[in-house]
């Protein structure tokens, strides 16, 4: 019973995107729901980064995952992956909004000094395409008349402070708020919302030695005493999609190894020092 619950292979088998799928988080999320049984549709602004995942998803699944390019900042564009997933499986059942930029920009600049380009840009990505997906996605649910599950990623810098990247936190936190009150929403249209908020995972293994020691010095001020693996939220993001998780709505879930239970400061922080530090 148990096993069948968290399966996705159905009938019908569930069919998912995953926006930011071509690498990190969102890639090891996909062969999650990959491995599970759904049929998956990655998307990305990066072709080549998304034909490289394509083929390795379809190497550990065993079947054909579809890839499409897509820029997030436009609504058109979302409209279209959605539009073309259905046209090739049929239905849509998983919607995870993955997709986001935390590069910091602007960081370092005081309040008066930050960029608007910086400020849009950084909204657009991880709050807009949120809204596009999901309004999309959401159409699509009621037309099936079968309901469907949207997984939104938000991040722990939306629960602290985060000057270096004002403009992603605040883009983080408004995710959080609109998993909520559409999970109110849509709730009677049998569609579930909820959300992960990921903090200290590394998005890639360490391609170094230098990568492995920085890894670790950061991971001893978490709880955990190391920082977390990409692959690690993939099986959250299997309960989430599945039957498992048929009684949770409107939720968020944090993985971050206890960070912020522990009371860690601002990420960049280190405890016990008046200094930033880099990474």
């Amino acid at each position: 019973m148990l096993q069948e619950s968290l399966s996705l292979e159905g009938p019908p088998r569930r069919v998912a995107i995953i926006t930011g799928g071509s690498r990190g988080l969102g890639k090891e999320m996909a062969r999650s729901l990959a491995l599970a049984g759904a049929e998956i549709c990655i998307a990305s602004r990066t072709e080549t980064e998304l034909e490289r995942t394509r083929t390795e998803l379809e190497e550990a699944s065993g079947r054909q995952v579809l890839a499409i390019p897509t820029n997030v900042q436009s609504r058109d564009q979302c409209d279209a992956l959605i539009e073309k997933t259905v046209e090739r499986f049929g239905r849509l059942d998983i919607m995870v909004n993955n997709a986001g930029i935390g590069d910091r920009r602007g960081a370092g600049a005081k309040l008066w000094d930050l960029e608007d380009a910086d400020w849009h840009d950084t909204i657009e990505v991880n709050l807009y395409s949120t809204f596009y997906c999901s309004r999309r996605a959401s159409r699509q649910f009621r037309d099936q008349e079968e309901g469907g599950v949207i997984i939104n990623v938000a991040s722990g810098t939306a629960l602290r402070s985060y000057p270096p990247g004002l403009g992603y936190g605040a883009a983080k936190a408004g995710v959080i708020s609109f998993t909520k009150s559409t999970a109110a929403m849509l709730v009677g249209d049998e569609v579930r919302v909820n959300c992960i908020v990921p903090g200290f995972v590394m998005q890639q293994p360490p391609g170094s030695d230098e990568e492995v020691e920085r890894a670790q010095q950061r991971g001893r001020f978490n709880t955990s005493g190391r920082l977390g693996e990409a692959w690690e939220l993939g099986p959250l993001a299997v309960f989430l999609a599945s039957e498992a998780s048929s009684y949770i709505t409107g939720e968020v879930f944090v993985i971050d190894g206890g960070g912020l239970a522990g009371g860690i400061a601002p990420t960049g922080w280190a405890p016990g020092s008046e200094e930033v530090r880099s990474g």
